[in-house]
Order: C-alpha cells, then structure tokens, then sequence
C-alpha cells in the first residue's frame, strides 16, 4: 500500500522497496501453501522445502535489482557481495516447520545492516531497515532506524505492560539438537510467573508481535542473523528493548536473546540471572497479592 506524502512510511529510504519485495515473496508462499509442498531434511529434523530455495532465489533477484550494491545473506545459502556497505539478511521462510505442516504461522524476513568501511568482519555493523510480511494475514512490519515502526503503514508500539506477572511472553525450541536445548527450564518458570507464554514458532513474528504490543516480551537460543535482524529493529524503533540474557547489547551471532517492551525488561533479566547461577527464586506472589500490588499501582 502507498504511504499519503508527508507520512513517515514516504521518507523511509529502503522499506518501500523491500515492502514490494516481501510482499511479492509472500504471495509466493500462499501459492505454495495452498498447494503443499515437497518437503526434506537439512538435518535429523530440521526441515526445507520447494518454497524456502524458490522465495530465497526470488528474493535475491529482486534485491539485486532494487540494491545492486547491497550484498545478500541468506538462510538457505546465499551469499552474495558480503564486501558491501550494505548487507540484507534475508529468511524466505521463518517457521518452515508450520508451513510444511500446515499451521498457519509464517513470514518474510529482511534486515538491512550498515557496515562501515573500517569494520572488522565479525563484527556488527547497525541495523537500519527490517521489513517481517505475514502472507496469510497480510500484515507488514516494517522499521527504519530513526523513523520508528509501523504495521501496514500506521505506527505501532510496544506495550506498556509494567510487571511480569501481567505479561504475555513468547519462546521458541530449536528443531534441532531440541535434546540439548535448556530452555524448558526457563519455559516453566515464565509460564508460572506471567500470564503466559506463547510457541508459535516464528521468530520473525514474535518479535514483531512484541514491536506491536501483542505480546510483551520474548526470549530464544541459538538464533541466526536472518531470524532476528529486521525483528531487532522493529522492536527497538517500536519503543522496546533487545539484548542478551544479562542485558549486553544484542548481537547477531549471539547465542541468546531477550526482547521486551522495556518495563518488565529487569525482572525478566533476573529471572535468568538467578536460573543461571543456580538461586531459587523469589515465591510466586498468590493471586490476593496480585491484586494487592495492582491496587498499590493505580492508587
């Protein structure tokens, strides 16, 4: 869709373009889904399909197009002009598990990264444009650095859910190595102490849920560069908060991230500190103090 002149989606430099393109590799997919697809495996249980290497060729195409001078990083091997100021990390398909099974729960990912001249290869540049498209519900995240974030070009923000206790979390478990992820400890300790958490099995779309308020905080393993580039920026332009498990700045080869609308950003840190080093921690509040905390709040 056009964004109206004078409107912040009309000044943003990258995302019109990668919208188009995210938008047409997400038509792709419906098609693909609406039809199935073959399916394999990279791994034991890691899956791919036809539609991963078609929307990532389709993809890469059209970057080249709209960016010649931008280099490309893809999930599915892609890895074009890496030289570049410019980089574009790029999942055709976040949550190919869903989409091979039919749960309809998937997205586009592309995230643009700044890497200056003098940078050293492994280190970070900044990320500037991230665009994460929902085909099936035709929702569009998008994000520049500077101009803030939108959702099918209206801003959008994080919540302002203020205590753990009323916050609605999200995780994800890799499908591969599962065996030796910990996360199931952290999983039922943030299922007790908040509302809830969510596993849907998109990362792209759960940090752009926590960008738009529908979810207040959100925590994985061993993610890639192409899985959390565009969500980082949406999230942070939206008004929250992404770093690691300690609260260091976030970086793409990390091994642990943890996103939040930046209120309940603390305690959910702590949770983790005290987890690590192996503390109990504090007893789970009953519902009457619940209540009593909300009505200290708001008096």
């Amino acid at each position: 869709m056009s964004a109206a002149a004078g409107s912040p989606a009309s000044k943003m430099v990258w995302i019109p373009a990668a919208s188009a393109i995210a938008r047409e590799a997400g038509a792709r997919l419906r098609e693909f889904y609406s039809q199935g697809v073959e399916t394999e495996y990279k791994g034991d249980v890691d899956l791919v399909t036809v539609a991963d290497r078609a929307v990532e060729k389709l993809i890469r195409t059209r970057l080249a197009e709209a960016f010649p001078d931008h280099g490309i990083y893809g999930e599915e091997g892609t890895r074009d002009r890496l030289d570049r100021e410019f980089r574009w990390y790029v999942d055709p398909l976040d949550g190919t598990t869903n989409f091979a099974h039919g749960f309809p729960q998937f997205a586009v990912s592309l995230g643009l990264e700044h890497r200056p001249a003098a940078i050293q290869p492994g280190e970070d540049g900044t990320l500037v444009a991230g665009v994460i498209y929902d085909p099936l519900r035709d929702e569009l995240f998008a994000a520049e650095r500077g101009r803030g974030a939108q959702l099918n070009g209206r801003p959008m923000h994080v919540s302002r859910t203020g205590n753990l206790g009323e916050a609605l979390l999200a995780t994800g478990f890799p499908s591969r190595k599962r065996h030796a992820s910990p996360n199931i400890h952290f999983y039922q300790e943030f299922t007790l102490r908040s509302h809830g958490v969510r596993r849907a099995g998109s990362a792209a779309l759960d940090l752009a849920y926590v960008a738009c308020g529908r979810i207040d905080g959100f925590w994985e393993f061993n993610l890639n560069p192409w899985d959390t580039a565009a969500g980082i920026l949406l999230v942070e332009e939206a008004g929250g908060r992404v770093t690691d498990y300690a609260g260091q700045h976030y970086r793409l080869a990390s091994d642990e991230i943890l996103a939040s609308n930046g209120p309940i950003h603390q305690e959910l840190m702590s949770c983790f500190e005290a987890m690590f080093a192996g503390r109990d921690l504090a007893p789970i509040p009953t519902p009457q103090e619940y209540a009593a905390r909300r009505a200290a709040r708001d008096a």
